[in-house]
């Protein structure tokens, strides 16, 4: 299992490389919450944030642009410095 730190880089470096469970667990590691989820859609909330995450799988795979957006989405709450 990788930590938290780790798993960020791991996202930044490679985020076509990031298991779909290590996607959820680095939202939940940075206050997004799971709100619902149907089939394959795994909807997440921030408090902070306005607008709903979602990530789906590609077999163990998470959807590497939905791993963009929770970078984005990071970097819009201040959790992630800006490249």
């Amino acid at each position: 299992m990788t930590s938290g730190p780790k798993l960020l880089a791991k996202a930044l470096n490679d985020p076509s490389g990031l298991r779909f469970e290590e996607a959820c667990r680095l939202a939940e590691a940075n206050g997004f919450a799971l709100v619902r989820s149907k089939g394959s859609h795994f909807i997440y909330k921030h408090a902070l944030c306005g607008r709903l995450l979602n990530l789906q799988r590609i077999g163990a795979m998470a959807k590497p642009y939905q791993v963009c957006q929770l970078l984005n989405a990071l970097r819009e709450l201040g959790l992630l410095e800006r490249e």
